[in-house]
């Protein structure tokens, strides 16, 4: 069976993530298989310095991260372009990798979602989601909310998603973690 773990900015995906990775899940991080595939990925490099232009790597062959932002930033379109480029490597990475655990923040604004069978969204309360995000980062709130602005709201990944974490301080994830990887042992 293969799983994907999903939530907002600050809702403590990674946080499941590790807990998973600690009982001895691997887990597939999309987030960080874009990053690798975009620095050494010779057909993503090409895509992308045609998207955006000569200066979207540095001369040490590294990711130009504030010219990608202005861009990604500047408009839907610009970051549906990218998304173009880096999603299905993403998706073909992941098929490869073998491992039944995902984790992807946009999970199903990227699409990613069909190659899985369950999803699990952790969800925690906006205000604080904005705070973790503030302390982690160190970034203003306006940036917080702006990125967030970007994700789909809460509430609608909760009604598509099969299983819910509530992650506000209070909940004990452990237990909701082994009750989801119970039901899925029994489905499967």
């Amino acid at each position: 069976m293969k799983i994907g773990i999903t939530g907002g900015i600050g809702s403590g995906k990674s946080y499941v993530s590790r807990l998973l990775e600690a009982r001895g899940y691997a887990v597939y991080d999309c987030d960080s298989a874009a990053k690798r595939l975009i620095a050494s990925s010779p057909y993503i490099r090409r895509r992308l310095t045609a998207l955006i232009g000569p200066h979207t790597y540095l001369a040490d062959g590294s990711l130009n991260k504030s010219a990608v932002a202005q861009f990604l930033l500047a408009s839907e379109e610009n970051a549906d372009a990218i998304d173009r480029i880096v999603h299905p490597a993403v998706f073909s990475d992941f098929r490869k990798s073998g491992l039944d655990w995902m984790e992807s923040a946009i999970i199903y604004e990227s699409g990613i979602y069909r190659l899985v069978d369950r999803v699990i969204v952790v969800t925690a309360p906006e205000e604080l989601r904005i705070q973790r995000v503030i302390a982690r980062d160190k970034i203003s709130r306006e940036k917080v909310l702006e990125w967030m602005g970007r994700q789909w709201p809460q509430e609608e990944v909760r009604q598509r998603a099969d299983f819910e974490i509530v992650n506000d301080g209070h909940a004990d994830i452990e237990q909701q973690l082994n009750n989801i990887i119970e039901q899925c042992n029994r489905q499967f």
